[in-house]
């Protein structure tokens, strides 16, 4: 009995590493079986807290009603950038947890990773303004998507990276909360990253 319980522990350890789990199964094996009031009570709040974000990205939006209606081709790409800094900071969010929970340091990721962050920041924003100017052949506002996505796509990496950090020496699974949060914020300063941007620009 004891050899077959060492078996499944190192089993199970096994595939946690595989998995991008904690060495440990527990966590994960307890967030699968759960009744559902618990997961309930586990992700509706951190769902509220991205509520609260579409909230307050649609006040930040009104807040630029003026620079809308004035360039209304600013509203286009809203979407694209919101939706290239989420996907950044998702990849980057993905590799950090996964390396917290097989022990790997954060000072052995962090610089990478913003490197990376960066670095894709600068190619989409450089693709982005390129099919800008193509198709709608208005140099600022190209130029405002380009930087904005630059920038989004960096402070995306760094959110991704802070928050799961936090959850975990906070004691708490970054698998549930740091995403949601992590998309509201990522969110909201992309938005205003671009018409803050595009103000200095197109104005």
């Amino acid at each position: 009995s004891r050899m077959l319980a060492v078996l499944l522990a190192e089993h199970d350890e096994d595939l946690a590493r595989l998995g991008g789990y904690l060495a440990g199964t527990q966590r994960a094996r307890t967030a699968a079986e759960e009744s559902v009031p618990r997961r309930l009570w586990h992700r509706l709040p951190w769902l509220m807290i991205g509520l609260i974000g579409a909230m307050a990205s649609a006040l930040i939006v009104g807040a630029f009603e003026r620079d809308l209606e004035n360039t209304v081709l600013l509203a286009f790409f809203i979407p694209g950038i919101v939706y290239m800094a989420d996907a950044v900071g998702t990849q980057t969010e993905a590799v950090l947890i996964r390396g917290l929970s097989i022990g790997i340091s954060m000072r052995r990721v962090v610089w990478r990773e913003l490197i990376t962050g960066l670095i894709i920041g600068v190619a989409i924003g450089a693709a982005f303004l390129l099919f800008a100017l193509v198709a709608w052949s208005d140099a600022r506002v190209a130029a405002a998507v380009g930087l904005a996505l630059v920038a989004s796509c960096s402070i995306a990496s760094v959110i991704a990276m802070v928050l799961p950090w936090t959850f975990d020496r906070l004691g708490a699974d970054p698998a549930f909360g740091s995403g949601p949060l992590a998309t509201v914020i990522q969110d909201l300063l992309s938005i205003a990253v671009y018409f803050a941007v595009a103000g200095l620009l197109v104005d």
